[in-house]
């Protein structure tokens, strides 16, 4: 809408209040519509020089009342009215008209003192003032809702698009047994959306060939996968999806990864040989066998207790050589690393990186290092950080095959270490590694 500026409105005006030409000329010389040009002739011969400075557009409601009684008492246009009260658009008396019909007087003020134009409903009625019709009308609602309520309970998430769509199929199952329209009354859902949801679910669900290989890749893992891992794994196999819409059907499917969030746990020890930190948490390696870590972690089985004593190569995560014994002595160390030294081939000499544990200060423990020309490193006194890689390996070794599992003895959860180390290994995907496992990883680099 174009808007025209004071001294151009006067200068029409003037020329049309001269009566130098007909107002149809006059709005033609100057591209105007004939209305508002009549409208601002009969505004400057009403009102002159004051026309058009912009009055104000707040009026009180006794105004507003004497505009309306003046317009229905001498039958003025709404153009007149403007004209004679000096109000700029139509629009605000039509308004003025149809809130004092509503509401009086009061409906006219500013918006905060006016008061709710709502109707408020009606007090429901007490059974005692009812008639038995509406008594048997309110029975069978009641009904009609009570069975509404119940039905989500047995409904599969994953075949319904969301809320709208879980109750559409909840109404859809209860038709038989009660009228549509109370079902849509006590659901709060309107028939077109009801309808829309039916039509949507009678289709053919293009993603179900989709969520089969999701739920595939998940309870092969153990629901030990979120939605991130299902999406690379399917990106691994050639699939081309995107991860938003994996969560999305995953939370259809009501599938959820069962592991928690981890949570770093201190191990403040008194130190009395300490190497220096030389990793520096810098935690990754450019080629296999260039960085090691190390530490010990505990289980316990019905009082009784199992320890293990990995070693893994920061290059990709691998566990490269473990060990578990009952109880935490020097000897599962020396084990562990006998089995480790036999993955290094002829000059490779890593960094072997734990924490300040006795057994990493014992004088056995250092020798076996320094005869390999291993050089040690050890975190900082109870600041787990230092060895974040394999304490996450920890977390995640718990939540996902500890927390999970059930195990009669210790011998059973044994068995259970190296199946998992060995999926860890070879199966587990990680995002890091461009969603390969560890020894995929490895195996890939060897092979560029």
């Amino acid at each position: 809408m174009v808007r025209y500026d004071r001294r151009f409105k006067l200068k029409v005006a003037r020329e049309g209040a001269a009566g130098t030409l007909p107002v149809a000329a006059l709005a033609g010389r100057y591209g105007l519509d004939r209305p508002m040009v009549h409208r601002w002739i009969e505004t400057y011969r009403q009102w002159g020089q004051q026309s058009f400075t912009g009055r104000p557009r707040q009026f009180s409601p006794a105004f507003k009342v004497a505009v309306l009684k003046r317009i229905e008492r001498e039958g003025l246009s709404i153009r007149q009215a403007m004209v004679r009260f000096g109000i700029s658009s139509s629009c605000s008396i039509n308004t003025w008209r149809a809130r004092y019909d509503l509401g009086g007087v009061g409906a006219l003020g500013p918006a905060r003192d006016r008061p709710s134009m709502k109707k408020k409903p009606s007090p429901p009625k007490r059974p005692e003032d009812m008639t038995p019709k509406e008594m048997a009308k309110e029975l069978e609602y009641l009904r009609a809702e009570n069975a509404l309520l119940k039905k989500p309970r047995c409904l599969d998430p994953g075949r319904a698009g969301g809320r709208a769509g879980t109750t559409a199929e909840a109404i859809q199952g209860l038709r038989h047994e009660h009228r549509l329209p109370l079902l849509l009354k006590a659901a709060g859902l309107s028939r077109s959306t009801f309808y829309y949801q039916v039509q949507t679910a009678a289709r053919p669900d293009d993603s179900l060939k989709l969520k089969r290989k999701i739920e595939a890749i998940y309870h092969r893992h153990e629901g030990r996968y979120g939605y991130r891992r299902v999406a690379q794994a399917l990106r691994t196999a050639g699939e081309q999806v995107n991860r938003k819409a994996v969560q999305r059907l995953m939370k259809l499917m009501g599938l959820k990864s069962l592991v928690r969030m981890k949570k770093y746990r201190s191990y403040r020890g008194s130190a009395s040989v300490v190497a220096p930190n030389r990793l520096d948490r810098h935690f990754q390696a450019p080629k296999p066998n260039q960085k090691w870590v190390t530490d010990v972690t505990e289980f316990n089985i019905g009082g009784k207790r199992l320890f293990l004593s990995p070693v893994m190569d920061l290059f990709n995560g691998e566990i490269v050589a473990y060990q578990t014994s009952t109880s935490p002595t020097l000897e599962m160390i020396k084990t562990m690393l006998s089995k480790a030294f036999r993955r290094l081939k002829p000059g490779q000499t890593p960094l072997m990186h734990s924490d300040q544990g006795w057994q990493y200060q014992h004088p056995k423990y250092r020798h076996l290092l320094a005869q390999r020309n291993i050089t040690q490193s050890m975190s900082r006194k109870g600041n787990c950080y230092d060895n974040a890689a394999m304490e996450s390996f920890f977390g995640t070794l718990k939540e996902e095959f500890f927390r999970l599992g059930r195990f009669a003895n210790v011998d059973e959860l044994k068995r259970g270490l190296a199946r998992y180390i060995r999926y860890y290994n070879h199966n587990r995907i990680k995002l890091g590694l461009n969603g390969l496992s560890p020894v995929q990883y490895r195996t890939q680099a060897a092979g560029t």
